[in-house]
């Protein structure tokens, strides 16, 4: 399937890149972000796990047991705080 990848804040940074288009055999977020750490580099260090890293699906914060599905948009960002 495939999927639509945006990179915000400080993952956006380490990675390069704001977004890409992915073709993947993930079928839930986590192995998604699996994948993506797989890649090694900048992809392993910025979405690491253990680091407190956020995902959306299809623009709503999501747990990452969250099923993917042909089309969808995914987001990764680190948590965010105001003030």
């Amino acid at each position: 399937m495939k999927v639509q990848i945006k990179y915000f804040a400080s993952i956006r940074e380490a990675i390069g890149s704001g977004s890409e288009a992915l073709e993947t055999n993930a079928t839930t977020l986590a192995a998604l972000r699996d994948a993506l750490i797989a890649r090694g580099g900048a992809y392993a260090d910025a979405l690491a796990r253990g680091k407190a890293v956020r995902v959306a699906f299809n623009q709503t914060l999501s747990d990452e047991s969250t099923p993917l599905v042909d089309g969808a948009e995914v987001a990764f960002f680190p948590p965010v705080t105001g003030g």
